[in-house]
Parts: C-alpha cells; structure tokens; sequence
C-alpha cells in the first residue's frame, strides 16, 4: 500500500520556490492549454502561452483568464489594455513545443511568432493575429481588468467577438468536440497531454436517471 504525504501550509510555505510552485500549479487537475496573441500600437505582434483561461458565461459570451505579477514585463497585458482586443488559440500535437517556448522571457522587440516559426493569420477586420496553425480560434474584446490585492495577480475579463471551428468538430446541439479537434490539455507548468472522452452525459434532474448522449450518426 503506497503512503500518502500531508502537508500543512506552514510545510508548504517552507518549500523551496520552484518546488512550491510546480506543486501547487499541479494540484488544480487538468486545465485549458491556449495561445493568446496580440500585437502593440506600432504593429509588433506578441505570442504567450496561458493555463488558466475559463468560463464566465455564455449570454454575454464571457470568459477570464489570470496574469501572473509584473515581476517582469507583461507585453500580453500591456498590448490588452492599448489595443483592447486579443485572439486565443487552442494548442495541438504538432505546435506544442513552440507553444511552451513562447514562455520564454523575450524582449518587447522580439515576437515570438518568429521565435517559434508559427504563423500569424490576420482576418475579419481583427487587429490582433490568430495562430494559423490552431483549428479553434477566438477573437475576443478586452472588457475589465480587477486586480486581486491577495497575491497581485490580475484578472482578465473578456467577451467573445468571433469564432472558427472546424465544421466537424461542431455537433448540432452546439458541443465542440475537442478530442476530434486534438486541442491538448496541460497539467502544471510543463506537462502536455491529449484527451480521450469517457462519456456526454444528459442534463441532471432530481429523481431523473442519467444517460449517455450519442453523436448523431
């Protein structure tokens, strides 16, 4: 029988730096894995990889998605914030080193579409460049940013202006099938991984027995 390790918060403050954060950044499970392009007034476009995109709503279209402290330069925030619009891009199978290298600290003159050899696509009137690599685009508005006074981090809240899936990824019912797509998942900092589907389940009602739902054929 393996043994289970607890720790207290006074034990995890105590960690060393790095191994407090990849543990902790690794205890949130599986999270949504994108790219989020922008590009600054003059033109100079702008490539980061984000882990912590999610959902706000879907009337309005919202989402949110978390910057780390400006401890450095944050060219994704300050290119948000001067030209208000952004796109986000789903990661697959044949980008997803490149998409880890835009971690990388690069200066504000260097864009890390060129860095990485992937290719900005510009379309329907959208200043800020989709990667024309990723099948699942999103363009979206910057709507809010709230600075959360605990850690020093930011959040971002934006809404949907456009999106671009591929025309069999998208069920009737409206579900995107991210399997089909090969969008990947992320856990940690550094860990890639693709996605098998167990099951769709109906809607949950009180005293209603659930089932499986089945792709149109």
């Amino acid at each position: 029988m393996i043994m289970q390790q607890e720790f207290k918060l006074s034990d995890i403050l105590a960690f060393e730096q790095r191994y407090r954060a990849t543990l902790i950044n690794s205890l949130g499970g599986f999270k949504s894995l994108v790219l989020i392009g922008t590009v600054n007034p003059t033109g100079k476009t702008n490539l980061a990889v984000f882990n912590s995109l999610f959902h706000l709503g879907a009337n309005p279209p919202l989402f949110g998605f978390i910057v780390r402290p400006d401890s450095s330069d944050r060219h994704t925030l300050s290119n948000i914030l001067s030209t208000l619009e952004f796109t986000v891009n789903h990661v697959h199978e044949n980008f997803y080193k490149q998409a880890h290298q835009t971690s990388a600290r690069y200066n504000a003159s260097t864009s890390e579409f060129d860095s990485t050899g992937l290719t900005p696509e510009y379309r329907g009137g959208h200043t800020a460049p989709f990667v024309k690599e990723s099948k699942i685009q999103i363009a979206a508005d910057f709507v809010r940013k709230v600075d959360l006074i605990e850690n020093g981090t930011s959040l971002i809240i934006a809404q949907i202006k456009s999106i671009s899936v591929p025309q069999d990824c998208l069920l009737t019912d409206g579900f995107v099938d991210l399997e089909k797509a090969g969008s990947l998942t992320c856990s940690g900092l550094d860990s890639y991984h693709s996605t098998k589907k167990i099951a769709r389940l109906t809607y949950a009602k009180p005293n209603t027995p659930l089932s499986e739902i089945h792709k149109p054929k």
